[in-house]
């Protein structure tokens, strides 16, 4: 029998947070100055990832290699895949005035030459916990490459270990069908925990253990030509929009719809904490000492 090779991390971290300022990435929450991303790579390496695949952009290479990149070196194999404007499936180009990014199924799809190995892909800016990185990494170990329809997974979070204390936030409210499988996912803005301590998406209340995408997902390289096909379809529809992003959850949405994936929903318990507004800032710092005291980090 061939081994299944070793998963790799593919980080979306091509973003620059527009609420709260500046590259998220590179601001230090833990006790010595380390980063959510730090987090994320030393919980990805204990799970058995051999390698880390940053999605950035040019403009932001040399300072991310320097201040990001560099500091795994011994610790992971690095590489780096990119994500432009212009680099479009099916001969598509941007309308001249375009600046916003594409969204994060374009994102995960400018990797298509940097990964040809199960990945998981995540934001470079949340912190998803040990518990998350190796429920994917076991998911990525048996599943078949060749699976038709295309078997990916999701991590699903409980919406009410989600939410912010100063804001209102977005979320993919996921449907899964009996044996743990994706039916889909519904995007909801201006989710908030009420002052009676409801979850509420307008007048919409959401229940605490709601499962929720927050973009932790887990794909073998058959996503790529399936995400191909998806941003094709978007930019016949919104190609000369100068805002309109395609969606991850959106586009495996419609894979699962028109039976082309299967995506099997990995619930998990853990918090998930990431830095929507800046005052979340305090609030990530505290979580993280508090795992560091009860010896999480020890290593």
């Amino acid at each position: 029998m061939v081994p299944m090779p070793s998963p790799s991390l593919l980080v979306l971290a091509a973003g620059m947070g527009s609420r709260y300022g500046g590259l998220k990435q590179l601001d230090g929450v833990g006790p010595n100055g380390e980063t959510l991303l730090d987090y994320s790579v030393h919980d990805a390496v204990c799970a058995g990832f051999s390698r880390v695949v940053f999605l950035i952009r040019r403009d932001i290479e040399e300072e991310f290699r320097e201040k990001v990149g560099a500091r795994y070196a011994g610790k992971i194999d690095v590489g780096y895949a990119f994500q432009e404007l212009g680099d479009l499936p099916g001969g598509f180009t941007p309308p001249a005035d375009r600046k916003k990014p594409w969204g994060t199924a374009h994102a995960v799809w400018c990797a298509h030459e940097a990964i040809g190995e199960p990945f998981a892909a995540i934001n470079a800016d949340d912190f998803y916990g040990a518990e998350t990185f190796r429920s994917a990494a076991g998911f990525l170990r048996t599943v078949d490459e060749q699976a038709r329809p295309a078997r990916f997974a999701m991590v699903a979070f409980r919406l009410g270990r989600t939410l912010s204390e100063h804001g209102t936030v977005a979320r993919g409210i996921c449907t899964v069908e009996r044996g743990g499988m994706l039916r889909g996912i519904e995007e909801l803005t201006d989710i908030a925990r009420q002052p009676d301590g409801r979850i509420a998406s307008g007048g919409r209340t959401l229940a605490e253990a709601t499962p929720v995408s927050m973009n932790f997902w887990a794909f073998t390289p058959q996503v790529f030509p399936l995400l191909k096909t998806e941003l094709e379809k978007f930019l016949v529809a919104e190609s000369g929009s100068e805002k309109a992003e395609c969606y991850l959850p959106s586009a495996l949405a419609a894979m699962v719809r028109d039976n082309l994936a299967q995506v099997s929903v990995l619930e998990t318990t853990s918090d998930w904490f990431g830095v929507t507004y800046r005052e979340d800032r305090d609030r990530v710092v505290q979580s993280i000492a508090a795992l560091v005291e009860r010896g999480a980090y020890s290593d």
